[in-house]
């Protein structure tokens, strides 16, 4: 098992691939339909946007925490 203390990259890493595969799958079927070849297209852009997606979000979360936080009080 990972240790407990790498969850925050782990979260990231998960999120970012998610996000990235969404959002680059509904791009590349904007841009192209479904055509054939789709699926290998959507796969190149996944992957240069993960690439992007993970550092970012290592970045912005703890600024969304802390904006979060501003915005919310505790129970």
């Amino acid at each position: 098992m990972i240790p407990a203390r790498y969850a925050p990259i782990l979260f990231g890493f998960f999120l970012s691939g998610l996000m990235s595969s969404l959002v680059s799958g509904i791009a590349t079927l904007r841009a192209v339909g479904m055509t054939h070849g789709v699926g290998g297209l959507w796969l190149g852009n996944w992957l240069s946007s993960w690439a992007v997606a993970f550092p970012a979000v290592l970045v912005v979360a703890p600024l969304a925490r802390r904006l979060v936080a501003r915005l919310t009080r505790p129970d």
